[in-house]
């Protein structure tokens, strides 16, 4: 996918690991935010844009089917803490949003949209993650159309989940081995408590 970003931000690259204010002035890092899961990063120009509230009507009903899959969405814009939250419940959005309106990331990843002086945003971009942060596809959304759709999302969210979780096919006779003798690291939730995983979705 084409995009506008500074030429290092390309597939099999890591994604700067930000640090910004959530929707509660809570600082959080992306690091922190995806605990290991596969990971949506979406830069939006903010709430006062149409084609950023319609493509986050779409997000709310895919964040639904991320939760049960154990994946992670966060949305960074350039508004203010009030209009990141009156953005957030507009949408009745239940993901992080992280608020940056010092424009740190638009800086960092050269993403100004010049076309826009009034508002000063970020030309809009999804981002799809790997664990570690590592970028598996980028989409870039001037165009309302240059943004992926929820089945594109969800395409590249099984293509990262079948990378990353080891026992995505239950029908390798190595699994099946492996859980008879009770080796049950390779499974989710991979050595952690269920409580611990609810615990950390409560967080996000």
């Amino acid at each position: 996918m084409s995009s506008a970003m500074r030429k290092d931000i390309v597939t099999g690259a890591a994604f700067p690991d930000y640090e910004l204010p959530d929707q509660t002035g809570t600082h959080r890092k992306l690091s922190e935010l995806q605990k290991g899961d596969p990971l949506i990063v979406v830069l939006g120009r903010g709430g006062f844009c149409p084609k950023d509230r319609r493509q986050h009507e779409g997000l709310v009903r895919l964040f639904r089917e991320m939760e049960v899959g154990y994946c992670r969405l966060v949305t960074i814009t350039t508004d203010n803490l009030l209009e990141t939250n009156e953005f957030r419940s507009a949408v009745s959005a239940h993901w992080p949003f992280l608020s940056d309106p010092g424009r740190k990331v638009q800086r960092d990843l050269d993403i100004a949209e010049y076309t826009d002086p009034t508002h000063d945003p970020m030309v809009p971009h999804t981002i799809v993650l790997e664990p570690g942060l590592v970028i598996h596809k980028i989409y870039m959304g001037y165009w309302f159309f240059g943004r992926p759709t929820v089945e594109e999302l969800r395409q590249d969210l099984r293509t990262v989940t079948r990378k990353c979780r080891p026992d995505w096919d239950l029908s390798d006779p190595l699994l099946r081995e492996a859980w008879a003798k009770g080796e049950k690291a390779g499974f989710y939730p991979y050595g952690k408590s269920y409580a611990a995983v609810f615990k950390d979705q409560e967080g996000s």
